[in-house]
């Protein structure tokens, strides 16, 4: 390596990328390319950061093995800031191999690092957790292992383990001084902040709202004595049982306006208009209603009733617990897709069914509804197009994520 790449290289790895680029920009051999792409990417130029990169990669020649490696790891972290999903990872699966077998354990170490952040981002939790705790931060560099730290915090976060949250934001911040990164321990505070945010609603019978913080949520959850109707997952849990409503929103509204009834009765026009959506109900709305009534009675009766009463239909939990439902902080039916576009980066539309396990078809029309609403935008046009949101700030929107039911 010449005294200009090397300078380059010392310059990257303190995170002045100005510098990097300085050294290389006029230059077109591949190591060159390389180091100019992985700074581009720092800046956000992501598109014409890969393309260096697969540049870069092509350049070097066949016994550069380790090289080509390094560069389909540095896309395939471009690719996710992208949010690119649905690439496939058998090539990064290769370049771990080769970095491994030629021991640059450090690369190797963040090429799992970046399979692990997919699998976040798609709600994989328990995969995410399975490849982290592969890793060991004590044999990494500074920034690497200040990131697996972060990385384990969201998932026990996500997980709604705050205690093993809080011991790994304390490491990760300790791991972030150590490498001086200023964006890096910003990200750590951003993070631990949403220990001291909203995260839910906890709305008692009657209609009395309550912010919870994550660890409330989690004091909830634990709580004996308590029929949950969890409106962030669309489960319904008391003690050791649960059922799970989120393909069956019908039955969850039902079970939802039930419990803020309780211990009266909902009424049947009012159960009708909310639940069906309509304001002139006949007997074919009645007979619909006695019928999800049957199916929602036959899931809960491990743990509930539900009472036909004159006016309407009342729930019975049995042992005396006290329905309590838990609200989003945000209401809507866009939830997910919210908390996934308040990171600031842009999503594509296949992206986002993928990472909420939803059709296309239903997540473009969930974003009509979002823009228009002013709550998000779109940029570009075709097969380019990518979408937005601002952050939402007032709130952490972690169990509003896809697929991160917690795991009390």
């Amino acid at each position: 390596m010449d005294s200009l790449l090397a300078a380059a290289a010392r310059a990257y790895a303190r995170g002045d990328v100005i510098e990097t680029l300085r050294h290389v920009s006029l230059r077109d051999d591949p190591p060159a390319l390389a180091l100019r792409g992985v700074a581009l990417a720092q800046l956000g130029e992501t598109t014409r950061a890969r393309e260096l990169l697969r540049q870069a990669a092509r350049g070097f020649g066949a016994r550069e093995t380790v090289s080509r490696a390094r560069c389909v790891v540095a896309e395939a972290e471009v690719a996710l800031a992208l949010r690119d999903l649905g690439a496939s990872q058998r090539g990064l699966t290769t370049a771990i191999g080769v970095l491994d077998t030629h021991g640059d354990a450090s690369n190797a170490q963040h090429a799992r690092l970046i399979v692990a952040r997919r699998s976040l981002l798609l709600g994989r939790l328990d995969e995410a957790a399975s490849l982290l705790a592969a890793l060991d931060p004590t044999k990494a560099t500074p920034v690497v292992a200040a990131v697996i730290e972060l990385l384990s915090a969201e998932v026990a976060l996500r997980s709604l383990h705050t205690p093993t949250a809080r011991a790994a934001l304390d490491r990760a911040h300790t791991w972030a001084q150590r490498a001086g990164v200023p964006a890096l321990l910003a990200e750590v505070r951003e993070v631990a902040a949403a220990l001291e945010q909203t995260a839910a609603l906890r709305v008692d019978a009657g209609g009395r709202e309550t912010a919870l913080t994550l660890d409330g949520v989690a004091d909830l959850l634990a709580k004996p004595g308590t029929l949950l109707v969890d409106g962030l997952h669309r489960v319904l849990r008391a003690g050791e049982h649960s059922v799970g409503l989120a393909r069956r929103p019908v039955l969850f509204a039902l079970a939802r306006a039930l419990a803020l009834a309780w211990p009266g009765e909902a009424e049947r026009g009012t159960l009708i208009a909310n639940v069906f959506r309509t304001r002139r109900p006949d007997e074919s709305h009645r007979a619909r209603l006695r019928v999800e009534m049957g199916r929602l009675r036959a899931l809960i009766a491990g743990f509930a009733s539900v009472e036909a009463t004159a006016g309407g239909y009342a729930l019975r939990p049995h042992a005396d617990r006290t329905p309590v439902l838990l609200a989003p902080p945000i209401a809507g039916e866009q939830g997910a897709l919210r908390a996934l576009l308040s990171d600031g980066l842009p999503w594509s539309t296949s992206a986002l069914a993928l990472a909420t396990d939803a059709s296309q078809r239903t997540v473009q029309r969930a974003l009509a509804e979002l823009v228009a609403q002013g709550q998000a935008r779109a940029v570009g046009q075709g097969r380019a197009r990518r979408w937005l949101a601002p952050p939402l700030a007032e709130f952490t929107t972690i169990l509003l994520l896809p697929t991160a039911a917690p795991h009390a």
